[in-house]
């Protein structure tokens, strides 16, 4: 267990002055953050702990099952191989020791980063026709999506270059997913370019090929060389391209992140080791990471090598020569694929992506591959399109910063993937159309804070490194934000924000005078305490505090490291997660009419098959109890997950803390000295829904900054001064409150004695005072799905009983079957939270025959005076998927930004109590 002495008895450690290239401290036996790394890592490495499988890959989790972005625990994906070389880099800097960094790479070229082998037909590659254009489409229901080579597709001009640099038509990137335990069975095992079938061994695999709206959920895995021994007669590609025959083939993904955190942890290796003088330990696997930085420019190109900018018609967009079709920012991803060896007729493809995030950019890796020479790629304009793409990403981050001072999502060449044409007024970037949730939309891909924090953690570190004017303004801004949203408690509780909201979009991007994004806003929806988000998040303060000097970062950086501590495990560090959207094995798994096939299993993969239906192998998973009865209508389970990603983050977090913020390694650099505990607590007042508590003054020998107040043991917020009013609060509910004092050297008083509030009768539900707002997100009016967006708005002075609301979307069925398919695909409170169902209008109307009906679970909560229940995403199929004619719904309009609408009705306590029903 780690001490908790952690939390109690070390001070906060002011800055200390670190520059690039400054000498590395040795580690101190006295300072507890470089024993809490050790200690952390020990337990990463145990064996006995399972972290790594017998190929000596890191596992997503120690936990088999669970479903996120991998479908199940013990895959692994590059993002965790990338933090293993980080972790060992860190390692190397405190012990001196590099066999183990050297170790993850030579790895990482055994296994997730295909071999020859793997890519047998890369030779067959032409520059001049990378692939044949295929659209995208916004729901798994387009798919297969037909290819169509008459719109023209541009010339790839790295293909060349890297061939002359490295002597090979191979492709040097990861593949971002495998299955260590070959839990499938597709036997696809590194090195063999094959299907073996079950058994022992790791196998790469890959899941999403559906477009932006196909969640983890709604998956179809499969083998990325595909021999068409699996799945139906021609494999798995038909559910995803419809081409007039098919060729066995291979394909792979690369998650752009993944190998430039890769490149970014080289980089710290080597400035570790140099300050060793051990720069020559680590040099071969440095030329390594310059190596994968030069592959990695495919990922700043469009997808089809199309012209960047005003891309907004697939026929008329102009393919690109030369770079017109390079964004310079880190893309989703890139791709490339084959013919496999002996199935006849060589042919290869690669593609890039035009969809660029917040969350993946790292300035950090584009600048150590244009300015650190060991770090510099062989290509001869490498350099000069990682410089390009440094100053790109700056502006790109600043583009996107809210007034508030979080980032918004990102920006794409190709609305829909499909060179759409985006909603007039749509803002842009290089002439890119503004996206707030780039890539994927199940859930939206910008409301999860922990983008945010990986995000900055790279933009701090690259601060830290260069002192770079442009980076510090936004850090600064978002430093600021994200503090004002985070609360550590004494006791060790602590939050901060999880799921995010946007309204408003950025100004266009205009380099020589950018805009201030007045109209750009993010609000927290709900705050949590993941562990592998905290880390980043205290690595962002850390470099942050080191360089700029901000004690205020400092002190909570430290605040967070040591409350994360308290929550040591045998594995690690965790906490407790609930998972309802466990309700989701039971999803069906999109199949087109006419489509079967099976699993190497033998589950079968038909029209109507849920997500559980092709993985039955999870039923034997020694936690599915727990999931069954779920999904039987018991509680949602929780579990305790000790993912790969997040126990290096930590590790990683003590080990940089203790490298830039102890002084004189590890010696005591400031105020050691608790306040005392606050006396007097008194409740002042309460109303049915909130309480407001004051209190004496604590006394410190310093300073007192702030005070804790804590309800029922549970952190409820904090004080600047000694009165505190919680609100949000159940009518005629019994609540014990005690205050905790806080200084600025981060050290915490005792806890008060403790007062009870009794909240009066009534009132908590409101008074029915909501309105609904609507955006379509349906670009068809005709097609067989009706999607639409909404947000419920308390505009009352009291919450109200969320259960209490239903929200009515009026429609025509347009003939066919009467029953429907409905679906909530995101919900800022929890899709498990909402109920959607359609219901048959009695008297039928002009536009409207039926109506989907929404509503609210108790787990949803109450709404409080002013708030927002945030985005809910939801569509409506009928049962036989034929089309609808929406043109003349009753609720239906065209607007793609949330405005107030008067034909979505909401009913509280069965009252209209917004809208005009047809």
């Amino acid at each position: 267990m780690l001490a908790v002495g952690l939390a109690q008895g070390t001070a906060v450690a002011k800055p200390a002055a670190q520059t690039a290239g400054s000498t590395a401290r040795a580690a101190a036996a006295d300072d507890p953050y470089t024993q809490a790394f050790l200690t952390q890592y020990g337990k990463i490495k145990a064996s006995a702990n399972g972290y790594f499988s017998p190929d000596g890959l890191p596992y997503h989790s120690v936990e088999t099952l669970m479903v996120e972005a991998p479908d199940h625990g013990h895959q692994t994906t590059s993002e965790a191989v990338s933090f293993w070389m980080w972790l060992e880099a860190a390692y190397g800097r405190v012990t001196g020791d590099w066999a183990p960094f050297n170790a993850a790479w030579t790895v990482a070229e055994k296994t997730i980063i295909p071999q020859h082998a793997d890519q047998s037909t890369a030779d067959s590659y032409n520059p001049s026709a990378p692939a044949t254009y295929a659209p995208e489409h916004p729901l798994p229901s387009g798919y297969p999506s037909a290819l169509d080579g008459n719109v023209k597709v541009g010339t790839d001009p790295l293909a060349t270059e890297l061939a002359s640099s490295y002597g090979t038509m191979d492709v040097y990137g990861m593949h971002w997913l495998m299955d260590l335990d070959n839990v499938y069975g597709y036997g696809n095992k590194p090195g063999t370019g094959g299907e073996s079938g079950p058994g022992a061994g790791a196998s790469y695999i890959n899941t999403y090929q559906r477009g932006a709206q196909e969640s983890v959920w709604e998956t179809v895995p499969q083998p990325t060389t595909d021999l068409f021994k699996y799945g139906g007669p021609n494999g798995y590609l038909d559910l995803f391209v419809d081409d007039a025959s098919y060729a066995k083939q291979w394909k792979y993904t690369n998650a752009p992140d993944a190998d430039a955190r890769a490149v970014q942890a080289a980089y710290w290796a080597y400035r570790w080791a140099s300050d060793q003088g051990k720069a020559s330990a680590v040099s071969a696997s440095v030329a390594k990471a310059a190596k994968m930085g030069d592959y990695l420019r495919y990922a700043m190109f469009d997808k089809y090598f199309k012209r960047v900018g005003d891309c907004t018609d697939p026929a008329s967009c102009p393919a690109a020569t030369g770079r017109d079709s390079q964004h310079y920012l880190l893309s989703w991803y890139y791709a490339w694929g084959g013919a496999a060896a002996g199935s006849g007729g060589g042919w290869a493809w690669r593609i890039g992506d035009g969809a660029s995030h917040q969350g993946y950019q790292n300035p950090l890796a584009a600048w150590a591959l244009s300015n650190v020479p060991a770090l510099t790629p062989k290509s001869a304009t490498a350099r000069g399109d990682w410089s390009k793409s440094l100053t790109r990403q700056l502006e790109f981050l600043t583009w996107l910063q809210s007034s508030e001072g979080a980032f918004a999502g990102g920006c794409t060449n190709s609305w829909e993937g499909s060179y759409s044409a985006p909603p007039a007024g749509t803002p842009t970037f290089y002439g890119m159309a503004y996206d707030w949730q780039p890539v994927y939309h199940d859930p939206a891909s910008n409301n999860w804070f922990g983008f945010q924090a990986w995000g900055m953690e790279r933009l701090a570190a690259y601060y830290h490194e260069t002192g770079n004017a442009a980076a510090e303004a936004v850090l600064s801004k978002w430093v600021a934000w994200a503090s004002s949203e985070t609360t550590v408690g004494a006791d060790g509780s602590f939050r901060f924000p999880s799921t995010l909201n946007w309204t408003g979009q950025p100004d266009t991007w205009d380099a020589a005078s950018p805009g201030d994004n007045a109209g750009l806003h993010v609000t927290v929806v709900d705050y949590a305490n993941d562990v592998g988000v905290g880390a980043a998040y205290v690595k962002t303060l850390t470099y942050y505090a080191a360089k700029s000097g901000d004690e205020d970062a400092a002190a909570l950086a430290k605040a967070l490291l040591d409350a994360m501590a308290l929550n040591a495990t045998d594995k690690g560090i965790s906490v407790p997660e609930t998972r309802k959207d466990y309700n989701r094995f039971n999803d069906e798994v999109y199949i087109p009419a006419g489509w079967s096939g099976t699993m190497p299993n033998g589950d079968t993969i038909e029209p109507g098959s849920t997500f559980i239906d092709i993985r039955s192998w999870y039923k034997d998973d020694p936690d599915w109890p727990k999931v069954q009865a779920y999904l039987d209508g018991g509680a949602a389970p929780t579990f305790t997950y000790h993912r790969f990603w997040a126990q290096a983050a930590l590790a990683l977090a003590f080990a940089i803390y203790a490298e830039l913020l102890v002084e004189g390694g590890g010696e005591p650099g400031g105020d050691t000295e608790p306040p005392t505990a606050p006396a007097g607590l008194t409740v002042t007042a309460t109303t049915s829904n909130s309480v407001s508590l004051s209190w004496s003054a604590a006394t410190d020998n310093v300073a007192v900054t702030g005070y804790d107040v804590y309800r029922n043991g549970v952190l409820a917020g904090n004080a600047t001064t000694r009165t505190f009013t919680d609100p949000g609060l159940a009518a005629a509910t019994e609540y014990s409150y005690t205050v905790a004092a806080r200084d600025a050297g981060g050290n915490t008083s005792a806890l008060s004695a403790a007062v009870t509030a009794t909240t009066k009768s009534g009132g908590s539900t409101g008074t029915g005072a909501v309105k609904v707002q609507y955006k379509n997100t349906d670009s068809s009016a005709t097609d067989n799905q009706i999607r639409l967006g909404l947000q419920v708005l308390n505009t009352g002075s009291a919450p109200i009983d969320l259960s209490t609301v239903k929200v009515r979307y009026w429609f025509t069925s347009d003939g066919g079957p009467s029953t429907f398919g409905t679906y909530c695909d995101y919900a800022a409170l929890g899709s498990s939270n909402i109920t959607h169902s359609v219901v048959a209008v009695s008297s039928p109307k002009t536009g409207a025959d039926r109506y989907l009906e929404i509503g609210f679970t108790g787990g949803a909560g109450t709404l409080a005076a002013g708030a927002s229940t945030g985005e809910l995403q939801l569509r409506i199929n009928k049962s036989d998927w034929s089309n609808f004619n929406e043109s003349d719904d009753y609720s239906r309009a065209t607007n793609t930004t949330y405005a107030d609408t008067s034909k979505v009705g909401a009913y509280v306590a069965g009252t209209l109590a917004w809208g005009v029903a047809p």
